[in-house]
């Protein structure tokens, strides 16, 4: 009952705050999701799902409340709480970060891998999915009245730190944290100038992360000495789970290409060459762990790579959807 209640108010959550047209719906659609998604994270009763439940509230609920702030101050300064008018430039910059505190983007993403590695692998997928969207909606809602230099620097700070704080993680989820949050710079840098392809990024993100996570779900692969361990079980799964990696990398004739692609295009078009050149070269950093990811799910033979005891660990049932996923994730280009 519980879970499914969760679950409903998620969605009701998500619905009213992305076709709210007053900051009070929107505040209330984040803070009802915010609500729903802590007895998932919290389910396990394990003391880290506890500590992590407790972080993200804490992040959430201050974001939320800035949100509700920088509206109040804009709604004092022109009287009217219309989300597309945000006028005022120091509401407009509070919501900026507030919003990217929601997200989780540099200098504000110290929870987010705290809080995946805390959750069960379900409720990561849904944090690092489903819980990104509101907030995105209301980026894509207020895309022109945004503060464009501070988005560009959280963008290559989040790229940055995306790519390089996940290089020496060995926990997969923390490693797919980090991985949102250089995706996430993309999204941000790219906003401002064109708010479609940013949530064109979002739409490939979420698709090829949902594929990796329930594969990975699958195979109830933790660690990277789990993932080294697991192609033994299905092996099939783990070729496509490699091609999927890739694609999430952004290499070129997978679908995960196409984003950055377009982002690049779009930001040489804006005269903001150096940026994107910047983030390019920032996500050979992320393309590293990837890379690292694929080889030890795919290429390392078990026994030769580890001396640690072998974890007996039960693999659930694969599912159709992982299939169409993974198929979608790595061939949208090409089609």
């Amino acid at each position: 009952h519980t879970s499914l209640i969760s679950t409903l108010s998620l969605f009701l959550g998500t619905a009213l705050t992305i076709s709210s047209n007053h900051w009070i719906t929107a505040w209330m659609g984040l803070e009802i999701n915010t609500l729903a998604i802590i007895p998932l994270i919290s389910k396990s009763h394990h003391p880290r799902a506890i500590e992590a439940s407790i972080k993200y509230f804490l992040t959430q609920a201050a974001a939320s409340t800035i949100i509700l702030f920088s509206s109040t101050i804009n709604a004092w300064s022109t009287g009217q709480w219309d989300i597309t008018q945000l006028t005022h430039p120091t509401a407009c910059s509070l919501l900026t970060s507030a919003i990217a505190m929601k997200l989780g983007l540099a200098p504000f993403h110290f929870w987010f891998p705290e809080v995946l590695q805390g959750s069960p692998l379900i409720t990561a997928l849904l944090l690092s999915t489903v819980m990104k969207f509101p907030p995105i909606a209301i980026f894509l809602l207020t895309s022109n009245s945004l503060n464009p230099t501070l988005l560009t620097t959280m963008a290559i700070m989040s790229v940055a730190l995306g790519g390089w704080m996940g290089l020496n993680q060995t926990q997969v989820r923390k490693i797919l944290a980090f991985s949102s949050i250089a995706h996430l710079g993309w999204m941000t840098s790219i906003i401002i100038f064109n708010p479609k392809l940013a949530l064109l990024t979002f739409y490939v993100y979420v698709l090829i992360t949902t594929a990796i996570f329930l594969s990975v779900n699958t195979t109830n692969s933790l660690s990277l000495p789990a993932v080294m361990t697991s192609w033994t079980k299905t092996p099939p799964l783990n070729a496509a789970l490699m091609l999927t990696l890739l694609s999430l990398a952004g290499l070129p004739p997978l679908s995960g290409f196409l984003p950055k692609w377009l982002i690049i295009q779009e930001l040489t078009k804006q005269e903001m060459a150096a940026t994107a050149t910047i983030i390019a070269l920032l996500s050979l950093l992320s393309l590293f762990f990837y890379l690292r990811l694929t080889y030890y799910s795919t290429i390392t033979m078990s026994p030769n790579a580890t001396n640690h005891m072998k974890l007996w660990r039960s693999s659930k049932p694969m599912t159709p959807a992982i299939a169409i996923l993974m198929t979608l994730s790595s061939t949208l280009l090409p089609l």
